[in-house]
């Protein structure tokens, strides 16, 4: 192993597995309407921000949306909050770098703003058995890019920062890594712009 970077650290949402807003309204079969409707009361509702969070379990704040909303809805509120990772997608080449990375002999950890179901589905996502740890923002009250999020997962896997390299689909959340002073790149959906923009690090993939 090459470099100072020992450590590599993964958002899992459009990085790991998709999370497409319009992709996940869309499966719904609903009108233009109704997923405009959907997409303003649940994916930018304070359920949804008090979810990640962890002020609330997911359950609740599928009871807390649908209480405002009519009887026809829902259902589909239930699917986009209980089941929005279902089919599950993984991005492609994804879980192979994740491989190439153990093989390598760097640690590979999770740093997720998820709700509390996030432990039902990651068993589900390509490469999971492979990582070495994680945190997630509902389980410590923290979410990304606040600086408590990153430090706990320093301090809980005994991590030094200038050793660890951050992987978001969010600028805004690398940028807060770096803050704390890892490296890291802002994923754009390309594993091989993600390979090149790891090996300028000196990272082996």
């Amino acid at each position: 192993m090459q470099g100072k970077i020992k450590n590599v650290v993964f958002d899992m949402g459009q990085v790991l597995i998709r999370f497409d807003r319009d992709r996940v309204l869309g499966r719904l079969g609903l009108s233009k309407e109704d997923e405009k409707t959907l997409m303003d009361e649940v994916f930018l509702s304070k359920e949804w921000e008090l979810m990640d969070w962890g002020d609330i379990t997911d359950e609740e704040a599928a009871e807390s949306i649908c209480a405002r909303l009519p009887q026809r809805l829902h259902e589909p509120v239930r699917q986009i909050v209980l089941h929005w990772e279902e089919p599950m997608e993984p991005i492609p080449g994804m879980a192979e770098l994740v491989k190439g990375l153990k093989e390598g002999g760097y640690g590979v950890y999770l740093l997720s703003t998820a709700s509390h179901r996030q432990p039902d589905y990651w068993p589900r996502i390509p490469g999971a058995d492979l990582f070495d740890g994680g945190v997630i923002s509902s389980k410590i009250g923290y979410v990304k890019p606040e600086r408590q999020i990153y430090e706990t997962l320093l301090t809980r896997y005994g991590l030094k920062a200038e050793e660890c390299y951050f992987v978001d689909d969010t600028p805004l959340n690398v940028v807060g890594a770096m803050r704390c002073g890892m490296d890291g790149a802002v994923f754009h959906g390309s594993v091989e712009e993600l390979r090149v923009h790891m090996r300028e690090s000196n990272i082996n993939v």
